[in-house]
Parts: C-alpha cells; sequence; structure tokens
C-alpha cells in the first residue's frame, strides 16, 4: 500500500507538472536562463556525452563561452554598425541589391553544377574501355611469335628460279639486301642468280 500511495502521488504530480508546461502562458524553456549551480574542475562524462566529446569538463573557465547570452563587445559593434548601414539604404536599392546577389548567387550555383556534371562525365569518359583486350592479346601474339599466321606462300614466288635446281623453293625472294657469296668450284658467271642470292648448280655444293 505505501508504494502504491507513493505512485500514486508522483504520477500526480507529474500530470500537474505536464499541465503546467502545456498551458499557453507557460514561457518556453529554451528561452529561460541557464544558471550553473555546480562547477568542477573534474572531467565529467555525462557532460562528454551530451556534447559529444566537445566539453570535457564544467569549470569556470567554459561556463562563461558555453552559457553566454550576448555575443562579444567588437561582435555587437559590427552588428550595430550592419544595422545602421541597412537602414541609411532605400527599398528600392535595397531591392536591386537583393536581386543582384540572387543571381550572382544562381550564376554559381550554375557553374558549380556544370562543373559536377563535366567531372562525373570525365570520371566515366575515363573509365570507359576504349578497346578490345582480346584483339590487342592477339595481335601482339602475332607479331612477337607469330600465332595465328598462314605458312601458306603467295603465288609466283618461285617463278625466277630453274628447273633443274633442287631446293630453290625454300629460298625466300625478300632476301635481296643479304650480301653476295661466291660458290666454291663454279665460275661466278655461270651461277644463276635468285632476288640477289648466288644459288649452286645442281650437283654442286655450295654455300650461302
Amino acid at each position: 500500500p505505501s508504494v502504491l500511495d507513493s505512485f500514486a502521488l508522483l504520477s500526480g504530480q507529474l500530470n500537474t507538472l505536464n499541465k503546467v508546461l502545456k498551458n499557453e502562458k507557460t514561457p518556453l524553456l529554451r528561452n529561460q536562463v541557464i544558471i550553473p549551480l555546480v562547477l568542477s574542475p573534474d572531467r565529467d562524462e555525462e557532460i562528454m556525452r551530451q556534447t559529444e566529446g566537445r566539453v570535457p569538463v564544467f569549470s569556470h573557465e567554459v561556463v562563461p563561452d558555453h552559457l553566454r547570452t550576448k555575443p562579444d563587445p567588437e561582435v555587437e559593434e559590427q552588428e550595430k554598425q550592419l544595422i545602421t548601414d541597412a537602414a541609411r539604404i532605400s527599398p528600392d536599392a535595397a531591392q536591386k541589391q537583393i536581386q543582384s546577389l540572387n543571381k550572382m548567387c544562381s550564376n554559381l550555383l550554375e557553374k558549380i553544377s556544370k562543373e559536377e556534371r563535366e567531372s562525373e562525365s570525365g570520371g566515366l569518359r575515363q573509365n570507359k574501355q576504349t578497346f578490345n583486350p582480346a584483339d590487342t592479346n592477339a595481335l601482339v601474339a602475332a607479331v612477337a611469335f607469330g600465332k595465328g599466321l598462314s605458312n601458306r606462300r603467295p603465288p609466283g614466288s618461285g617463278a625466277s628460279v630453274q628447273s633443274g635446281q633442287p631446293g630453290a623453293g625454300a629460298i625466300i625472294a625478300g632476301a635481296s639486301g643479304m650480301q653476295q657469296v661466291p660458290m666454291t668450284g663454279a665460275p661466278a658467271q655461270q651461277q644463276p642468280m635468285l632476288a640477289g642470292v648466288q644459288m649452286a648448280q645442281a650437283g654442286q655444293p655450295g654455300k650461302v
């Protein structure tokens, strides 16, 4: 019974407090001044948690800054000067300045968005693949190792070789840049030529 009586008393007090706070005549708590009652130079974990690690202690050093309700005197002077200057401007001039400022902001936003679009499109172009890896690998293999190339010779490449010479078809027609070497055992005028390379007649050994 004592617990129930205490609970009923607390419940009634909480209801009364909620009614008072919800009343239209009650001022907002955010507009009230906070007075520090306890100041300590020691680290306070609860304050650390509530301020997300910005205020480790609630001491005499930080209280004037965090509970300040008015700006610094220098800032107050600047605000007064700005208010005075704004009061001197006519409504038409103020409207023109507002329009020009809005125009400048719009142009700046357009430039920023354009730069973002160009950077995104440039990144897409850089990431886009402009070649086929399979074709590249096939080309490198053909140039380096001769993979995939045909072994057939074009027709007519050995037409100038005399019929009585064995092994004449094995001479490449593109060897015209090779140095001529005289053949042993046969005169040079009797040695037939094929693309600048001297060949031995049939039955006569020789070397290129």
